[in-house]
């Protein structure tokens, strides 16, 4: 019975651990994540708008366009990545994709920003960067989540790997042997 109430204790403990530690809600996580798809799908029709193959033609090198199409396909993985995470918002590995994948949107759009500045239109190009920037708190929230999150995964492991153990320890001690039976008392 003991081992029965160990064992509940390992799944109880750690989801209300996650909570008392300052891992978002999943609530809460699912609002910031829809904050951060909102202001990434802004991206989209501005880099429609763009037109790095007639930049070639005014003597822009051919990595606009390269740049261009990751940035259009990046776009669609962070979304993609957000929805899982805004599903399982509890997984590190979906929070650390999304993570990346959004790092990856900043870095493919912020290659083109001078494109298109140069080549195209500095309007659209300053547009770029205020969409960009407008979602700073969206990342910065997402990071904070992240390092949450595996903090809040390491001290789950470290409960786990403490039972773990005291498990362990319990089966290998050999068993206690009973007393010996007393003398009944002499008459």
């Amino acid at each position: 019975m003991k081992y029965a109430l160990s064992l509940l204790s390992l799944f109880l403990v750690p989801s209300g651990l996650a909570h008392a530690q300052g891992v978002s809600a999943p609530w809460d996580t699912s609002k910031d994540i829809a904050s951060l798809m909102e202001q990434a799908e802004r991206l989209n029709p501005l880099l429609e708008q763009l037109t790095p193959q007639q930049w070639e033609a005014q003597g822009a090198p051919a990595t606009y366009t390269t740049q261009w199409r990751l940035a259009r396909s990046e776009v669609g993985y962070l979304m993609g990545a957000a929805q899982a995470l805004r599903r399982q918002p509890e997984k590190l590995t979906l929070a650390l994709e999304a993570l990346f994948r959004l790092q990856a949107v900043e870095a493919q759009v912020n290659s083109l920003v001078d494109g298109v500045r140069r080549y195209q239109n500095p309007a659209v190009a300053e547009l770029l960067v205020s969409v960009l920037g407008a979602n700073a708190t969206n990342r910065d929230q997402l990071r904070q989540y992240v390092s949450d999150l595996a903090q809040t995964k390491e001290q789950e492991f470290q409960i786990v790997d403490r039972e773990a153990q005291r498990c362990r320890g319990s089966l290998v001690q050999p068993p206690a042997r009973p007393a010996a039976p007393k003398p009944a008392p002499a008459k």
